[in-house]
Formats: C-alpha cells, sequence, structure tokens
C-alpha cells in the first residue's frame, strides 16, 4: 500500500460538522475515520462524574453521520476519549448512543471496546516498584491519592488501537486515549514511517482547526505516503497554508517542535511546508524518536468539596482603587465571623474563599501586561468546604459582608457590592480536582488497557 488516507470528521465528537463536508470527504475514498471525544480542556468534571461535556442529541447526531458513512464504505470507525473524560462511566454512556444508533438504523458490526480506567493496586504496585514518575508540575503521589481518586484513567497509545482492529473490530470505542493515537494506529500498523504518521495525526487530531480559516468545526482530511503526508480539508470554504498547518504544533504544545508520545517523540525541527494548491499542503521532513521507555500518562480526579459563588459588581471608583485593601479587610471580616458563627472554624485551614476580579486582571492574573483600571469591577467569590450546608453558609455571610463593606472615605452606612441574581448564592455542588499529572511504565503498551470485543 502506497498511501494511507485519512478522515476527521471534527476535532471534539459533539461539537459539529457540515455534513456536506463529510459527504465530499468519503467521495475521496478514506480508509478510516477517526474523532476525538476528550479533553481535560474542560476541567476534571467529565472524569469525575461521567458527564459529557456536550449534550446526547449533539453526541448523537455527530455519531450517527460518521458511523453510517464508514458502515456504507467498510472502513474502520475510531472514537477516542469517549464521553470526554474517557473513565468507564464515560465509555458506557458513549456505547448506549452507539447501540442506540444501531438499532434504529438496522446497523451490524463488531465493536471494539477498550477501557483506560486503572486498578488502584495495580498503581500502587508500580508506585512501590518506582515505574510512576511525575511530570511537571505534579502534586505529591502516594497510596492515599491512589485511594482517594474518585477515578483514574491512562492515556493509551496507537498500539492497543492497532491491536483489537486486527483481532477483528470494525468500530472502536476507546476510553482516554491520546488525540495523535487514534489516526497514528493504523498506518503504523501497515509499516509507514513513524514521522509522517504522528505528524499528520497531529495535524488531524482537531479536525479543521489547522485551516487558515476555521469559523466552525468541519473536517480534514490527510493522504500519508513513504515520506510525506497532504493535508486538505473538504469543506468549501476552507483552506490550508504552510503556516496554518505549520503553526498547528503549537496548539496544546509549550514547544512546537518537540511533541511527546506514549512511544517516543515527533521531532518537526526539519519539516517542510508547501503549498500543492490553493487548499492542499505538503509536509515533508518529519522526524521520530523512539523513547527509550514506554510510558502511559495518568490523569486521576478527587473530590476537592462543595462550593458556592456569589457574582456581584462594583461601580464605585473609590472602592475600585483600593479593591485589593477593600477585599483584605472582606476576607479578614468573614474569617471572624465564621470563627464566631461555627465553633472556631478557621479560613484556608477548613475552609477557603477565593476572589476574582473581572476588569481587573481577572483573565491572566500576575501574567496580565495592561495596567488599565476599568471604572466597573466584576466580584467573583468563591467557597469551598467539606459539606454544601457548609459552603452556602459561609457564601451567604460573605455576600452579606461584601455589601456592607466599608472604606475610609465613606461615613455611614454604603452599598458597595450590586447582586444580579436573588438568592445571591449559587450553589455549585460537589467539585473535584486533577490529583494526577505522572506517567506510568507499563511491561507492555497494552497491560492497561482492558479489551472486549462485542457484536453489535
Amino acid at each position: 500500500m502506497d498511501e494511507i488516507r485519512a478522515l476527521a470528521p471534527t476535532g471534539m465528537l459533539g461539537s459539529g460538522y457540515a455534513e456536506k463536508s463529510l459527504h465530499k470527504a468519503m467521495e475521496w475514498g478514506p480508509h478510516f475515520i477517526a474523532c476525538d471525544a476528550g479533553s481535560t480542556d474542560g476541567g476534571p468534571d467529565a472524569l469525575a462524574t461521567g458527564k459529557c461535556h456536550f449534550p446526547k442529541s449533539a453526541v448523537k447526531r455527530d455519531i450517527r453521520l460518521m458511523l453510517l458513512a464508514a458502515r456504507r464504505a467498510q472502513i474502520p470507525l475510531i472514537i477516542g476519549s469517549a464521553g470526554s473524560g474517557g473513565g468507564d462511566l464515560n465509555l458506557q454512556w458513549t456505547m448506549d448512543i452507539l447501540t442506540d444508533i444501531a438499532r434504529e438504523d438496522d446497523l451490524r458490526f463488531r465493536l471494539g471496546v477498550i477501557r483506560s480506567e486503572q486498578d488502584r493496586e495495580y498503581l500502587k504496585g508500580k508506585l512501590a516498584d518506582g515505574k510512576i514518575h511525575a511530570l511537571q508540575p505534579a502534586p505529591p503521589i502516594n497510596d492515599e491519592v491512589i485511594n482517594n481518586s474518585v477515578h483514574i484513567v491512562g492515556m493509551m497509545g496507537a498500539e492497543p488501537i492497532a491491536k483489537i482492529l486486527e483481532d477483528g473490530a470494525e468500530v472502536v470505542l476507546a476510553g482516554r486515549s491520546s488525540d495523535t493515537s487514534l489516526f497514528a494506529a493504523i498506518p503504523m500498523a501497515r509499516g509507514f514511517l513513524e514521522g509522517p504518521v504522528w505528524h499528520a495525526a497531529k495535524t488531524l487530531e482537531c479536525g479543521a482547526a489547522c485551516a487558515a480559516i476555521r469559523r466552525a468545526p468541519d473536517c480534514m482530511f490527510a493522504t500519508i505516503r513513504k515520506d510525506h503526508f497532504i493535508v486538505e480539508p473538504p469543506g468549501d470554504e476552507l483552506w490550508c497554508t504552510p503556516q496554518s498547518v505549520a503553526s498547528h504544533t503549537l496548539y496544546e504544545n509549550a514547544d512546537p517542535f518537540h511533541l511527546y508520545e506514549a512511544s517516543g517523540m515527533l521531532d518537526t525541527s526539519d519539516s517542510r511546508y508547501e503549498a500543492v494548491s490553493g487548499r492542499a499542503v505538503k509536509v515533508s521532513g518529519s522526524g521520530w524518536v523512539p523513547a527509550k521507555t514506554y510510558t502511559v500518562k495518568l490523569e486521576g480526579v478527587e473530590l476537592a468539596g462543595y462550593q458556592s459563588v456569589v457574582i456581584g459588581s462594583i461601580r464605585d471608583p473609590i472602592i475600585i482603587r483600593q479593591v485589593d485593601s477593600w477585599l483584605d479587610r472582606l476576607r479578614e471580616r468573614l474569617a471572624v465571623r465564621i470563627r464566631e458563627a461555627f465553633g472556631g472554624l478557621e479560613m484556608d485551614r477548613d475552609y477557603s474563599v477565593f476572589f476574582r476580579l473581572y476588569g481587573r486582571n481577572g483573565t491572566m492574573g500576575t501574567l496580565e501586561p495592561s495596567a488599565t483600571l476599568a471604572h466597573e469591577l466584576c466580584v467573583f467569590i468563591e467557597v469551598t468546604a467539606p459539606t454544601e450546608d457548609l459552603a452556602t453558609s459561609i457564601a451567604d455571610s460573605c455576600q452579606h459582608l461584601a455589601v456592607h463593606n466599608p472604606v475610609p472615605e465613606w461615613h455611614g452606612l454604603i452599598t458597595a457590592l450590586a447582586y444580579p441574581y436573588s438568592p445571591a448564592v449559587l450553589n455549585r455542588g460537589p467539585v473535584h480536582r486533577f490529583n494526577l499529572n505522572h506517567v506510568v511504565e507499563p511491561e507492555t503498551p497494552y497491560e492497561m488497557f482492558s479489551t472486549e470485543l462485542v457484536r453489535v
């Protein structure tokens, strides 16, 4: 086989794509369709709760179109990081959608399921053997951290996907996966060079994101050959340029020249980007450095507590000019009030209060280069505590204190903060945080991922 043709319908399952683009791409004869369905960009909630970032109807629409296209063409469909988080709950949610579609559209196929949720005893054994290593930044890890994790997934490479396809799967539904592994699995299994394969996979992972101007999520198509690949969007209003394709190596990467996978490193230092038409770009010269040790990245989540938030705004220029000291006084008054009312509870030990100011460094914090002071500020108050009742109670106290928090220039009672909602306190319920940013050294690329072939 001289070339492998790959289709990425969209960068994130559920975000949508043009049906017209999909149909046009199918006319180009892809050998497989692959689509990423997950990310940590939306935070820990998807993995913690099993809840997808997108509504079921949106995910079902996207899957149905690509599944029907794949089955008509008799080519594999690969979906990775199912249900946003890639845990067992996320995987089952997506599997239910797949089987619903198969029943409704009278489809029959062999479904390969790859689970990425990890056994805690296995991980504790690896930790004891010195086979788990921290990435940067990473919180401390010990047996207690592993035990306290609500869910832990490993990010699979291309090998488990290639293996289950070899075993007869026609549709693959995988747990947490490297975005690129979905597109690298088949070309790697067929002996294509690692450099062009992994670079093509990186370019495809986000669908049409490598196009010059992408106004909405859409499809991207790549033709992978011996020493290069060509990428082209099927959408009529999209085109690629050498700059747009090259710049995608910087997406979600601090270094655009060295991109790491479980099995090695993609080196784009010598990559060449050439326009071969007004829409398509040829990429050559990409290298690959095999890893000395195969590693699998871990993602874990734990309960951080229960959270209540208050949103208010300040318009008074006198308060705005001294907002930092105003917040310091509010924090001190709140600490006293809660200590008195709740029998000695201490801020930063028993609960936390965080202030964010939109209109002054709310997005970038200390990295903000602009010193411009806004004429109004949005004050975001975040309270996290061990129980929902306590978080709500502390937030109630804070919002009342904030309304009448004085400044030296005012005499008498003032109203400092305006609230758009009543009640002012909004309860978020349980909240989670990531507690693992580590890699494991498995004996094989397969041992951390259980597989199952299901007749659908």
